[in-house]
């Protein structure tokens, strides 16, 4: 089982500081990867309902500073050798599939072949409108958007025509280093991301679960995945959890899950995160590898 951390990107964790603090003792103490979400804009009273908690209400203050999950990454690339690094989600339907797969291109070279692109369809109607982009057809968008961003990635010369995209003869360099692929995991946890996931994803990243919502879930996910051939050995299934115990974890390895992303706020100053670490490690990682 491995264990990431859900915890750059926001308040304190969005400070240079804070994230080469987390990001080298992540590193240093096994954690498996380093995830980042995003949102462009954030409004102070939203007309959709937030689905990752029950009051539908988003805990992250409209006012507080959320950075680039992109950039935030190449920062703890930078900074870091070995640890796995993940968006977690980038909303792509509000995104330019175009300058997605080189962006995302860009950060696996940079880091040596570590990335994880994490997609969902977003949730928020108000970020959408911000941006220009229509929310109605986003998960349509999404699956066109990831086919043409993994086109872009294996032709040398790439032509895509479809709904929403369309480009010809283009090159879109440099290459992903793992055989011009990056793993693309699909975040949501409802019935449609499940299927998308199965469908079109090499993983699934379910968030705000407890731990029998995450089993319950990833049961409907193999059903999706055996429908369509995708063996499990292929296919990553994370999850965040609400009643994080590490308790739970050998549970959770028998229902398919193969990672266990802890979300948290780091504190204010380097050292003090550099010891949060550690005590997260002392608790996550040691039941983890038992």
């Amino acid at each position: 089982m491995r264990v990431g951390l859900h915890a750059l990107g926001i308040g304190d964790g969005a400070r240079p500081e804070i994230v080469r603090a987390v990001a080298r003792a992540a590193e240093a103490h096994g954690f498996g990867r380093l995830w980042v979400g995003e949102h462009v804009v954030m409004v102070d009273t939203p007309v959709s309902r937030y689905p990752y908690s029950d009051d539908g209400r988003i805990a992250v203050p409209a006012d507080a500073d959320w950075l680039d999950p992109l950039l935030t990454l190449a920062f703890a690339a930078a900074v870091t050798d070995r640890i796995g690094l993940a968006t977690g989600v980038l909303l792509l339907p509000e995104h330019n599939p175009v300058v997605v797969a080189k962006q995302a291109a860009t950060l696996d070279v940079l880091s040596a072949g570590r990335f994880t692109l994490g997609v969902g369809i977003g949730w928020s109607a108000d970020e959408f409108t911000a941006l220009g982009v229509p929310f109605a057809g986003r998960g349509r968008r999404t699956e066109e958007y990831l086919a043409a961003i993994r086109t872009l990635w294996r032709q040398d010369t790439a032509t895509f025509e479809g709904e929403f995209t369309r480009f010809s003869e283009v090159r879109v360099n440099p290459k992903p280093v793992r055989d011009r692929r990056i793993p693309v995991v699909m975040g949501g946890n409802g019935d449609a991301a499940l299927r998308r996931a199965a469908t079109v994803a090499d993983g699934w990243y379910g968030f705000n679960l407890s731990a029998a919502e995450a089993v319950e879930r990833a049961a409907v996910l193999a059903g999706h995945r055996a429908e369509r051939n995708r063996p499990a050995d292929d296919f990553g299934v994370a999850v965040a959890l609400t009643d994080g115990d590490p308790e739970l974890l050998p549970g959770l390895a028998r229902a398919g899950v193969t990672e266990v992303v802890v979300v948290a706020a780091p504190p204010a100053t380097p050292d003090e995160a550099t010891r949060w670490v550690a005590g997260l490690a002392d608790r996550w990682l040691t039941p983890a590898r038992a």
